[in-house]
């Protein structure tokens, strides 16, 4: 090996944020002879990775790919690349390569054959290891000057100096693993252009009656309709299931939307949408159904029959007067469209993800800081967002591989 090739191959490269961004592009990197050196400020890498993986871990989707990629809304454009260099096609394959099998769920959710995190994850850090990747846990990034790197470490600062710095610092969900947004400031204070951090896949508040969230937070409001318009006039339906909070509504089919709805209550607060709770029922079907002679039933009894029990009869209860109950025409339009009234969202520190963050305007087409050769930003903490559904996991682990080969193409020239 010639003493220009050994140079390149032992060029001081740093990442740091040891999440699945910053994991995937220390791979690429080991893969093709460097030892990159990954800093976290946890005791351990990706720990909310593992924390999603309670969740079934969701890889990715299984989808036409022109589909998947308009998943990123307005960031698909610089999103591409890094979909291109790593597809959910690549997501299975690279999966397969530590010894895992997948599977397609049936709303096209890819998983772990056993839907599990840890092992996966252990596989991963094992081939790092074993490839020339070093690790400096409890080492929190708190200063960037010229060129030399400080960080906060259990024993007292230390400073360290790189040829090259990959970022992937994370957004500010889920701080307590993690990832705080404390970055920010000191980016900021290089003239860098920042978005505001907000929640991304996050509930909404609702100001449900003290019975109605004592006996029905936790429960899921199953096969119903979803309806809205956003703040551009686009009328967004969407079948599915959401879950009653003790502070309201979060779950799939609120995280879908959560960035219209974002928006709509930033400008628009309180916001109202709509659940058609029988979706598969005509209007017209449930007056009938609620004319029919009761008998000495009670009234629960009587919807009971007719399926309408439990959280759905409650939500009734929950805007109509006790008297209005027994008007067939009024309970099957409330039925068929229920208003929902959004307070507010919840907490960045509540959400599964963030929007916000560094703008790409700051970053050339391979993701170095255009004022800061050498630094480059990935991940999270870029000004993009994904719905939940494996997109996001996706999109960061692309950016990953995008900017590793883009560094190991720069200086094979």
């Amino acid at each position: 090996m010639s003493s220009d090739i050994l140079h390149v191959l032992s060029s001081k490269i740093a990442i740091i944020g040891g999440g699945p961004a910053g994991l995937m592009a220390a791979q690429v990197l080991s893969d093709a002879g460097y030892a990159p050196t990954v800093f976290d400020a946890m005791p351990s890498a990706a720990r909310k990775f593992l924390k999603a993986g309670r969740g079934g871990l969701n890889l990715t989707h299984a989808e036409d790919f022109t589909l998947f990629s308009s998943r990123y809304f307005e960031a698909q454009t610089f999103l591409q690349p890094a979909l291109e260099a790593f597809s959910p096609n690549d997501m299975c394959l690279w999966v397969q390569s530590l010894g895992f099998e997948t599977f397609v769920g049936s709303s096209g959710k890819v998983y772990p054959l056993d839907k599990k995190a840890a092992p996966l994850l252990r596989a991963w850090l094992h081939k790092l290891k074993a490839n020339n990747t070093q690790f400096k846990m409890k080492h929190r990034l708190v200063a960037w000057s010229k060129d030399v790197w400080q960080f906060e470490t259990p024993d007292g600062l230390k400073d360290y100096s790189f040829d090259t710095v990959i970022l992937a610092l994370g957004g500010a969900s889920w701080p307590r693993l993690g990832s705080t947004g404390a970055w920010t400031k000191i980016l900021k204070d290089k003239g860098l252009s920042i978005t505001p951090l907000k929640p991304a896949n996050m509930g909404f508040n609702i100001a449900w009656s003290g019975v109605f969230k004592e006996k029905f937070s936790g429960i899921p409001l199953k096969n119903i309709e979803l309806s809205f318009t956003d703040i551009n006039g686009n009328l967004h339906s969407k079948l599915g299931e959401l879950l009653v909070s003790v502070h309201g509504v979060e779950g799939s089919l609120i995280y879908t939307h959560s960035k219209f709805l974002r928006e709509q209550i930033e400008k628009n607060c309180p916001f109202r949408v709509y659940l058609d709770l029988f979706p598969h029922r005509s209007e017209s079907k449930l007056k009938q159904q609620l004319s029919a002679s009761q008998g000495k039933q009670s009234l629960s009894a009587f919807w009971k029959r007719l399926g309408l029990t439990g959280v759905k009869a409650s939500l009734l209860r929950e805007v109509l007067a006790k008297e209005l109950l027994n008007e067939p025409e009024l309970v099957a339009k409330t039925l068929k469209k229920f208003p929902l009234t959004l307070e507010s969202y919840r907490p960045i520190e509540e959400a599964i993800s963030t929007a916000g963050g560094l703008g790409f305007e700051n970053l050339d087409q391979d993701l170095m800081l255009k004022d800061f050769p050498n630094v480059y930003c990935i991940g999270e903490m870029l000004d993009w967002e994904a719905p939940t559904g494996g997109y996001l996991l996706t999109g960061v682990m692309g950016q990953g591989r995008q900017v590793a080969q883009a560094i190991n193409k720069k200086f094979s020239c």
